[in-house]
């Protein structure tokens, strides 16, 4: 069973990733996370092996990916539907609402409905809280970008000017400066991104962070 890979990212879109590890091996993965294609990702798996095929779902955390195990567990919840509600609800969330019967908030994901909600809560509650003696920490990405110490310092500066010099839709501010700060961390000068974000905002139809991500790095 495979439950790590290490590689290099040689295809990255937000729904699925290959990382090429140092045996050769091109491994292509489910993952909700857009990576830089070219660099060096390590990420937890959780191996679904079925009588006509293998699949692989890759998570941040080692908590993610047990709390993914945990709910394949659940009467009628498969893989498909568990990444759903980890990738659109969270972990803590889920935790949250389990404990609290919270059923609103395990139906955001589309094709969950209440009596998945409720199955769900009776089968999980009391056991969901053992998935947090598991690390929730990511492991970090080596890009080949190499920051100069210059840059470290405006990687944390705000990025609020932006709103104010760009007329668009609140979720378009909001997909801009998460792209933003994202490519800012790998290295990248705001004044060269932000450019390139405008055009590519304004030329497709954008709906998360990380389809403009993918794009923007693809012309830097």
């Amino acid at each position: 069973m495979i439950g790590f890979l290490c590689g290099e990212v040689l295809f990255s879109d937000g729904n699925e990733s290959i990382l090429q590890t140092s045996s050769g091996i091109g491994y292509q993965v489910f993952y909700n996370k857009v990576l830089v294609e070219g660099t060096q990702a390590a990420i937890y798996i959780s191996h679904i092996i079925k009588e006509d095929s293998e699949t692989l779902y890759a998570f941040q955390s080692l908590r993610a990916k047990k709390l993914f195990e945990m709910l394949l567990t659940v009467k009628g919840i498969g893989p498909k539907s568990a990444y759903g509600l980890i990738a659109n609800v969270g972990v803590n969330d889920i935790i949250n609402a389990v404990n609290l019967e919270a059923k609103a908030t395990l139906t955001k994901v589309p094709g969950l409905g209440t009596k998945s909600a409720a199955q769900i809560i009776l089968d999980l509650s009391g056991k969901i809280d053992r998935v947090k003696m598991y690390s929730d920490s990511s492991k970090t990405l080596k890009t080949t970008t190499v920051i100069p110490q210059s840059n470290l310092l405006e990687m944390i500066e705000e990025v609020s000017y932006v709103e104010n010099t760009i007329s668009m839709g609140a979720n378009q501010h909001e997909i801009l400066n998460d792209a933003l700060m994202a490519c800012k961390e790998l290295g990248f000068k705001e004044d060269k991104i932000i450019p390139i974000a405008q055009r590519i905002l304004g030329a497709n139809n954008i709906s998360k962070p990380e389809q403009l991500i993918h794009l923007v790095l693809k012309e830097v």
